[in-house]
Formats: structure tokens, sequence, C-alpha cells
């Protein structure tokens, strides 16, 4: 079969050993198309981002940038601008013909808190090839917020696909044109482009963006933290914003986007050269994620914005960002926000979890 494989999917790579860990995986970890990953028991503080590079290991690249070594077994607080490494409980075994992809959780982009993969011989972030057997490693820089972690905490997710399972421009049309994806116009460029939405509904609190100096999130505290000793919120009156050089948003997309159950989709950036910010994307978006047969009609996309060097005029419905939609596999025996915890079914403009709504 070839697309992304669903949650049975990953159960039978479990159950073969291609998907092993040292402590038993929990079923919560399994989301309709994704595999969530633990945090182990020891971060590395490093002096800088690494790759392992062709034929290298990650345990040797450390011994070169490991500044100091965390026991985490208690809580430990990851500081802010830092960089850190630490080893996950799974590993894998891939078998010939499938890949995977990594890429943060919601709630840990929604926090400015970068994490990617890492493997033994790799020469890319969040990729791992076929036939790779090994440790991974999860390289963990918050760049907004200090936070405390422990392990067996879930800060990324792992997808795994056999075969090209992406949708062209054609076929997006096609499903588009069978079952909408978003409300309203399609606009279709090597995805399925959305923008940012300052309406004047919105106009008094359009966004948030994260203030300098705020405290340590502990990550296991839901809805825990007052929004305003973290956030400042960000009025629209003339629809349109200034981004600030360095400064972290979060806003939401004008369009409300569907996944059917046969497709899963991950936030790309839109053009490069498109202005002078990027979206900080940590989507994977599941099969069902604001379907009607998941209890959805309809769910808005949240933006994680960054300026760059120069001060940004961003304006309403200008695009920021595109879904890459693929193939399912198999349509998951589970699907997202029916019957199981999902946190941002049918969201609007939302924080991480960690917050009280305001």
């Amino acid at each position: 079969m070839t697309g992304v494989l669903p949650r049975q999917g990953i159960a039978r790579l479990i159950e073969s050993g291609a998907i092993a860990a040292e402590a038993p995986i929990l079923p919560e970890q399994i989301q309709p198309a994704s595999l969530d990953l633990r945090l182990g028991r020891v971060a590395y503080r490093v002096r800088a981002s690494f790759l392992a590079g062709e034929g290298r290991r990650v345990e040797d690249r450390l011994a070169e940038f490991e500044m100091h070594r965390i026991d985490l077994d208690q809580g430990a607080v990851l500081e802010k601008g830092c960089v850190y490494v630490v080893p996950l409980m799974e590993r894998l075994a891939l078998p010939d013909g499938v890949t995977a992809v990594a890429n943060a959780k919601s709630s840990t982009g929604r926090l400015d808190l970068l994490t990617r993969l890492i493997a033994d011989g790799g020469t890319e972030f969040d990729r791992i090839a076929p036939g790779h057997d090994g440790p991974l490693y999860a390289e963990i820089c918050p760049r907004s917020f200090s936070v405390l972690v422990r392990p067996g905490m879930r800060l990324n997710q792992i997808r795994f696909r056999q075969g090209q399972a992406v949708l062209d421009d054609t076929a997006l049309a096609d499903l588009h044109a069978r079952e909408p994806l978003v409300d309203g116009e399609a606009l279709i460029s090597e995805g399925l482009g959305f923008s940012v939405d300052l309406s004047p509904a919105l106009a008094a609190c359009a966004g948030f963006r994260a203030k300098p100096h705020a405290g340590v999130i502990d990550l296991d505290r839901i809805g825990y933290y007052d929004v305003s000793e973290f956030w400042e919120t960000v009025p629209s009156p003339k629809g349109r914003i200034i981004l600030d050089p360095g400064a972290f948003y979060i806003l939401v997309s004008r369009e409300s986007v569907t996944i059917p159950p046969s497709y899963a989709a991950e936030m790309a950036p839109y053009l490069a050269m498109a202005g002078e910010f990027r979206v900080h994307y940590a989507g994977f978006f599941d099969p069902g994620f604001g379907h009607a047969s998941a209890q959805g009609q309809g769910s808005r996309g949240v933006l994680e914005v960054r300026c760059h060097e120069a001060p940004f005029v961003l304006e309403h419905g200008q695009v920021v960002g595109r879904l890459v939609y693929e193939r399912m596999a198999e349509i998951p025996d589970q699907l997202y926000g029916a019957g199981i915890a999902s946190n941002y079914q049918g969201q609007g403009l939302k924080l991480s979890k960690q917050f009280r709504a305001p």
C-alpha cells in the first residue's frame, strides 16, 4: 500500500519490532497518522545545533559539542536561547520502502519551542531514510520561554509513509471539487494556500506576542498559566499589524480547513521571498481534522510567526503558508477528534494547552 501509515499500520510496525522503545509504547502515543516520541532521562547542553552527517553517529558528535549533561528524572529547566540534545525512548529499524518524517507537536510549536529530530547518519533534520536502524534524538531550543521537562514528555511526533503520497495540484483541485477543503475559494499552488486573519472582527485581539522576560513553563501543567504573564495581545484596528524583528506571534488563518479521513496534511512555508517573516510551522494535520465525520465543522490553522531582519507589515488576507496533502495508505481506525483527546479540533485563535482560556 502506498501512502501515510495510519494508527493500525504504526501498531504493526511496533509489533514487528521496526519501532521499539526502552519503556513500553503507550496507546495514547499512537495518533491517527503519527507516533508521539518521548524524551529520555538525560539532556545534553551543546554549543551549537548539529547534524550527525553521513556515516557518523550522533553519540560521537555529542562528545565534540557537549558542554554539560542534565538529569531529567526530577524535572529540569531547559533555558531560553540554549540548545539541548535529548536521547528519545524510541528507536527505529525501518523496513525497506518505509521513510519517516518528524515534526513538532502543536503545543510545542505554539510555545516557540524549536524541536527537531536527529539520527545517526542524518544529513537533514526530521527526515529518516528507509533501512535506518538506530536510536533517535530530539534537538530542543526554547526560543521564547524556558521550559521544565521530564522523561516521557512528548514534544515531537513522527509519521511513516510508503512510496510517494503527496497530491499534486491537479489531484488536490479534484479533491477540493469533490469535498471542499476550505470555506471559500481554494488557492492551489504546490499545496493549498492559506492566509492570515486580521479582519475587523478580530481588531481588539488579532493574535498574541510572546513577552520577552516571562517565567518558566512546566509543560505538564495544563490550563494552568495566566495568559497575561506570558503574552500580550496584538490589536489590528486597520486590518494589519507590523511584525517586530525577533518577536514571536500566534495568529490564525482566515480559512477554516478540512482534512478528509483518507488524507493527512503538513503545514509548509508559502514562498521564501514573500516577506521578512516565516511561519514557524509545527504542523501535522491528522485525518479528520475539521471534518464532519469527526465532529468538526472546519478548523482554523494556528500560525506561529517570527519576523526576520526588518519590521514587516502583515495585512488581512495575505497568504502566509500552504497545506501539503498526502494520501493515507488506509483510513485510520480512529480519526482526529473522534473519541480521543484532541485539544485543537474546531479551534480558532488558540494558545497552547498550558494556558487558561483568556
